[in-house]
């Protein structure tokens, strides 16, 4: 008797991906985006089901790299991402790879023709983690958030099939620096706690503010005028970002849109919760996050029917 196909096996025959061990890839790409990007793989889920693989696969790419930098044995998680950079790049330029995650990417990148150099500065980005703990400037800040976060955003954009990919370029850099920066401002105690710093030194100079007063359980008065400050710069970032999801195929705009409103209403649970983010993580409940991808969810099924 037949194997059932799962919903998501359904995905990889939309997507045209048969052979088994590529099968096999993407799946495990798609259940490290399930378990470590529960926002954006909600917002996966309003892409027609052909693209969907392709958005696990850049995303369980990065995650694995973000694992080794975050979570891996600091006595050698230099020589292990350095050993793995390069075995990453290795098999790009040779077009294969034995590992999984790394040949699912290959393959998203041929099928999408993404250029590899986004692959190589998000590398770049991932290793800076290793040696660079804060940046004095907001300039400083963005080199790195370029190599970890826009590029990834300019990977998505031939994915999102827009009629204009050089107009819809910077726009989506904008969103991947967004999301960024809106984790940095969920994530201060976290990435304390590894050393780093990612606010510019510059605005922490501005407010009067030092590493002391980000290592307290309470925000500072300081603090929070430093928070509310970094909060307007996302938002700029965001409002610039929205502009160009009208530029993206119909069937690539749910996706987009719920994302930027999901990871928006992180900075509302920031100031709703008095910038107290120094004690624990803020969070978009389910129940929240449910509320505004639902109603997503059906007007993508609707539109793609119609279509």
């Amino acid at each position: 008797m037949a194997t059932p196909k799962t919903r998501h096996s359904r995905w990889l025959d939309e997507a045209g991906i048969t052979e088994p061990g590529l099968r096999a890839a993407y799946e495990q790409c798609r259940r490290l985006h399930a378990a470590h990007g529960r926002t954006y793989y909600l917002a996966t889920l309003l892409l027609p089901p052909a693209k969907r693989p392709y958005v696990n696969s850049l995303y369980g790419f990065a995650r694995y790299a973000d694992e080794i930098v975050d979570n891996g044995d600091p006595a050698t998680v230099t020589e292990t991402l350095t050993t793995w950079s390069a075995s990453a790049l290795a098999d790009l330029r040779r077009g294969d790879s034995a590992d999984p995650i790394r040949r699912a990417l290959i393959h998203t990148l041929r099928v999408w023709d993404i250029p590899c150099a986004h692959i190589e500065a998000f590398l770049e980005s991932m290793a800076m983690d290793l040696t660079v703990t804060e940046y004095p400037t907001y300039a400083d800040l963005r080199h790195y958030m370029y190599g970890s976060a826009a590029v990834i955003g300019l990977q998505m954009v031939p994915i999102l099939q827009p009629a204009d990919p050089a107009a819809a370029g910077p726009h989506a850099a904008a969103l991947g620096e967004a999301f960024q920066l809106t984790n940095f401002l969920r994530d201060v105690a976290e990435d304390l706690r590894r050393g780093r710093v990612y606010l510019p030194q510059a605005d922490l100079a501005a407010f009067g503010v030092d590493r002391d007063d980000l290592d307290q359980r309470h925000v500072l008065p300081r603090v929070r005028e430093l928070l509310r400050f970094e909060i307007h710069r996302a938002r700029r970032l965001y409002a610039f970002a929205k502009q160009g999801i009208d530029l993206l195929a119909p069937d690539s705009r749910d996706c987009i849109r719920t994302a930027t409103v999901l990871y928006g209403r992180i900075l509302d649970r920031i100031e709703q919760r008095h910038y107290e983010v120094l004690d624990r993580r803020v969070r978009v409940g389910v129940a929240g996050r449910l509320s505004v991808a639902l109603p997503a969810y059906v007007r993508a099924v609707r539109s793609r029917a119609a279509a």
